[in-house]
């Protein structure tokens, strides 16, 4: 089950999903459901004891819902969660390393020279996404970087809240030379932000994401991102989710599977660098 805006994101969970799920016979169900919605525990429990599905893989964001997820354990529903953000260690998860991630592509952009870094966060109800704010104050403060309090910027995981980021950022009088963003969609409405005021993308400003989603090879000049194994995750979650219901008893685990920079044309070599 998912809530998602991203297409693609959505499609990769299913596209992994369902490779587990063809291997051992099972059939896949996917389900838009709202993580604000207060009843969805009680719904999915009422589908489950109708017998309409043996168990339930949880996305981000419904998988940092304390609440949806405790109310599921406590109907018996097998379950998986997909990058949990909270401690919801009683469950089988499956995660990748947002908050390492976020400061590898941090510690890169300090590499090429960026002092003043700007970072556009995610949605602050997304716990995961929120990790790669601390990452990245992490190999900032590692590198003895301060970081001004309007250098985060507030983000919601779209396109249009990236374009108000980055016209935010850019129009202050010491603007940053970088601005990584916490997912690709962002990064894209910054880029267009930069474009609008007649800043070249990498010369003046460099960008980046997270995700690797196909419109970080679709934006010129193709942003430099995380890309976050997501098919992968979700294959294994059906995968954690199918013994569950073949062995009641197996034990709970937790399985990292590790996301990767990907460096494109988006960044390069802070302008005083070049000096």
């Amino acid at each position: 089950m998912y809530d998602n805006p991203c297409a693609h994101y959505v499609a990769k969970l299913q596209a992994g999903a369902l490779r587990a799920c063809a291997r051992e016979g099972y059939d896949l169900l996917v389900l838009p459901r709202s993580y604000l919605n207060t009843d969805t525990a009680s719904e999915i429990a009422s589908l489950y004891r109708q017998s309409r599905f043996d168990g339930v893989i949880l996305s981000p964001p419904l998988s940092d819902v304390t609440a949806l997820v405790q109310g599921l354990r406590q109907e018996r529903v097998p379950l998986t969660l997909i990058s949990p953000g909270g401690a919801l260690v009683e469950s089988s998860s499956v995660h990748t390393n947002d908050q390492e991630a976020a400061r590898l592509m941090t510690e890169y952009l300090i590499s090429m020279g960026h002092r003043d870094i700007a970072f556009v966060a995610g949605h602050p109800d997304h716990v995961a996404v929120c990790t790669r704010t601390a990452g990245f104050l992490e190999a900032m403060q590692a590198a003895g970087l301060s970081v001004p309090d309007d250098f985060v910027y507030a983000g919601l995981n779209s396109f249009e809240s990236g374009e108000q980021a980055g016209a935010a950022l850019l129009a202050k009088p010491e603007r940053p030379t970088a601005i990584f963003a916490a997912n690709d969609e962002m990064a894209a409405g910054v880029c267009v932000a930069a474009r609008h005021r007649g800043l070249d993308i990498p010369r003046d400003l460099s960008v980046c994401g997270f995700d690797d989603i196909p419109i970080a090879i679709q934006v010129w000049p193709a942003l430099t991102s995380v890309t976050q194994p997501i098919q992968d995750m979700a294959e294994k979650a059906a995968e954690l989710l199918i013994r569950q219901i073949k062995e009641p008893d197996s034990a709970v685990e937790h399985v990292e599977i590790r996301s990767e920079l990907m460096v494109r044309e988006s960044t390069y070599r802070a302008p005083e660098a070049d000096a």
